[in-house]
């Protein structure tokens, strides 16, 4: 695809190049860089801590050095298991100083999803917060973990919350855990004690040693690991940088409301942050009424978010108390953004919100619409620089003509190097350079593209990826059940929400009560099924496949003739 046959440049303002210079350095080098020229600059503010540059690159240092005095060799692989908080941020960094991959653990993950994840990487090395560590420990024996460093929301809290914490805690129905530890269970703040802050990082060659490990569900099996770069990350950033070009360098606040663990608040907040020597608000929870009091007092000027986000936003009913107008620019992901919610947003901030577009295997930005600049809604606007698009289509596997349908396939220096150690799955997705999305999509006569389905059965929920296969596993693991189809429908708040049919046993009952408790003792929260229908039956193929597109026309079916 040549420059002159991209529709979409003929939309770029002036001020985005099509065509970027990228550093090929390791990605905590920016760090670096930030503490040497603006030392004394605030880079995070934590529920009323701050932390400078200076202290934060120290502090990872030590870290570092920690972790390489444990052992951890080039390439390792080091499990970061928190919430948003200053920990994460340090950790992070740390592991990739001293060689390590960075392995992104959701800390609601239950326990047989912690252990696949570990065992699939097979990291050494995991950070993790204390109200986790026991489900860490009963699962350890079963995966290659080494050292767990132990950390404790209250360690970086401000005087005197950080003394309050303790008994607030222990108000709550599950107490803090009592942790032993050892010389494999060590404490964080000990750890970073105990580092070098003359730590030396160990040498990275940016295009090919991998950073990160970012774990992705599939319908085909479980979650799987993508191998992204130094590289990857650090382009994607600048990519992401050059599309905010009236942001000012070492200027900006960003809100940090996505959590890290996930790919797109790790590039769109914390990684910019650094890149750009941003002043970073940690969030450690999404709580609309705590946004709003930050969002006034702190004036951020970035809030990368979910659709979901701004929707909790706008219709808080005191929105109108709080001032908001420091607010300028947005990019909202992991979902459709609805046209109304957009408008009724930059109405009350007086800042630009647009939809972008990514998914974890590109790190994971590839479109966005112009911040400043001509936007389409429904769209999720044009590709980033040095980012090419295009839709095939399904019946010729040619590129698909102006407005029709395909699968959308992207390609650029943001794109993975394959699923880690699932060479016939990389195949699949991987040709010559360009990415399958597994998402079906068109382009206008413009360059702009349209997002029309998912060719995957992927349900997306309040911006978390929700994979039907894994929750029927578990549900095919209830005695009491027979059969299990799992879909995505229609949900004004979350975007989707989860549905399960379910077949009992014959001769047994079940209850909507049961299979929640049930399914909340092996799931993520946010993947256990908010509507349960039971049904005597499952309309299935001839071979005996079960017909989820039945299912979910009979739900569109029932919708309209409920309206």
């Amino acid at each position: 695809m040549a420059i002159k046959e991209k529709k979409w440049l003929n939309r770029y303002p002036k001020e985005i190049s099509p065509v970027l210079d990228y550093d090929d350095k390791p990605l905590f080098s920016y760090l670096e860089e930030a503490c040497l020229s603006f030392p004394k600059k605030t880079a995070i503010h934590f529920l009323g801590k701050e932390m400078t540059y200076q202290e934060l690159y120290r502090q990872t240092c030590q870290l570092a050095g920690s972790l390489r005095r444990m052992g951890l060799k080039k390439g390792d692989r080091v499990a970061i298991m928190l919430p948003n908080c200053p920990q994460g941020v340090i950790s992070y960094y740390a592991a990739l100083m001293a060689g390590g991959v960075v392995v992104q653990t959701n800390p609601l993950y239950m326990e047989r999803e912690l252990e696949h994840q570990l065992g699939d990487s097979g990291a050494k090395f995991m950070i993790c917060l204390d109200l986790v560590y026991p489900k860490v420990a009963r699962v350890r024996g079963k995966t290659a973990l080494k050292k767990v460093i132990v950390t404790a929301i209250q360690d970086y809290l401000p005087f005197p919350k950080n003394l309050l914490y303790p008994f607030v805690e222990k108000r709550k129905k599950t107490p803090l855990p009592k942790i032993m530890f050892s010389d494999s269970v060590l404490d964080f703040k000990g750890s970073i004690q105990s580092g070098e802050s003359s730590f030396t990082p160990v040498s990275i060659d940016a295009k090919k040693d991998l950073a990160l490990l970012q774990y992705t569900g599939g319908t085909t099996g479980p979650a799987k690991g993508v191998m992204l770069t130094h590289y990857n990350l650090t382009t994607n950033t600048i990519q992401a940088r050059h599309w905010m070009y009236k942001n000012r360098y070492a200027e900006e606040t960003v809100l940090g409301a996505l959590p890290f663990f996930h790919v797109y608040g790790m590039t769109c907040v914390m990684n910019y942050a650094i890149m750009y020597v941003a002043k970073m608000i940690i969030v450690p929870k999404f709580d609309v009424q705590d946004i709003l009091k930050t969002i006034e007092k702190q004036k951020p000027t970035m809030f990368p978010g979910a659709p979901t986000m701004y929707i909790a936003l706008i219709n808080h009913p005191d929105i109108r108390k709080f001032d908001l107008s420091s607010i300028e620019t947005c990019i909202s992901g992991s979902a459709p953004l609805p046209k109304e919610v957009q408008e009724r947003f930059e109405s009350l901030t007086g800042g630009k919100l647009v939809e972008g577009y990514g998914l974890s295997e590109a790190s994971p930005v590839t479109h966005s619409n112009l911040i400043w600049g001509e936007r389409k809604p429904g769209s999720i606007g044009l590709p980033f620089p040095d980012t090419d698009a295009k839709v095939v289509s399904a019946e010729t596997g040619e590129e698909a003509d102006i407005n029709e349908i395909g699968e959308l396939m992207v390609k650029g220096p943001q794109v993975m190097q394959g699923y880690w150690n699932r060479p016939d799955e990389t195949e699949a997705v991987l040709k010559d350079g360009w990415l399958l999305t597994g998402d079906l999509a068109y382009m206008d006569e413009e360059g702009y593209f349209y997002i029309v389905d998912r060719k995957k059965d992927m349900i997306l929920a309040s911006g978390f990826n929700i994979y039907p296969r894994e929750i029927e596993e578990v549900l095919y693991e209830h005695p009491d059940v027979r059969e299990a189809a799992v879909i995505g429908v229609p949900d004004a708040y979350r975007g989707e929400t989860v549905k399960a049919f379910v077949v009992p046993k014959q001769g047994k009952t079940l209850d909507e009560k049961e299979l929640n408790t049930y399914c909340r003792k092996h799931l993520a929260a946010y993947k256990v099924p908010r509507i349960y229908e039971f049904r005597n039956e499952l309309p299935k193929t001839t071979v005996g496949k079960i017909l989820k597109r039945t299912l979910i026309n009979e739900e569109k079916t029932e919708k309209v003739s409920s309206e």
